[in-house]
């Protein structure tokens, strides 16, 4: 039996709702950037969880700044209870947004964590904003196809 089925599928029921479930606590930067690109104004707040250094390397447009170390202190000040929000913070390897999301969550406020973070937003090509001004990069081929409007996921 190959190592990949040694621990049997879960059956399909049980399955779609692990799946379910995945969906409504992530969502990821190509979602978030074709809504935020969208006509209208979004129907949730990008929410930058890293240290004020990391925000002025560069961030989503449009983001907020709230330092998961502040939410505590901070969220009811700056953010509305209604309104959805999505976290990020540097990437797959960082869990700042994660911790965000667990404190926002406690706080009563409904919220997504956006796969991949601010590293893959810019490894997909999205312009991002510095202290200096707007920017891009590259799309990296390995993160997303080249030429093409969406991955078509």
């Amino acid at each position: 039996m190959s190592p990949v089925l040694r621990v049997a599928p879960a059956a399909p029921h049980d399955a779609a709702a692990y799946f379910r479930a995945s969906l409504a606590f992530h969502t990821d930067v190509s979602d978030v950037a074709a809504a935020l690109a969208a006509d209208g104004a979004p129907d949730f707040v990008v929410l930058d969880t890293r240290s004020t250094e990391a925000w002025d390397q560069g961030h989503v447009p449009g983001a907020l700044h709230l330092p998961t170390a502040l939410v505590a202190e901070q969220a009811e000040r700056l953010l509305d209870r209604d309104v959805p929000l999505v976290t990020y913070c540097w990437g797959p390897a960082c869990n700042g947004a994660t911790r965000a999301a667990l404190a926002l969550a406690e706080l009563g406020y409904r919220v997504k964590e956006m796969l991949g973070g601010f590293e893959y937003w810019v490894r997909e090509g999205f312009a991002y904003d510095t202290r200096e001004g707007r920017r891009s990069a590259s799309v990296d081929g390995l993160t997303a196809p080249l030429g093409a409007d969406d991955c078509g996921c």
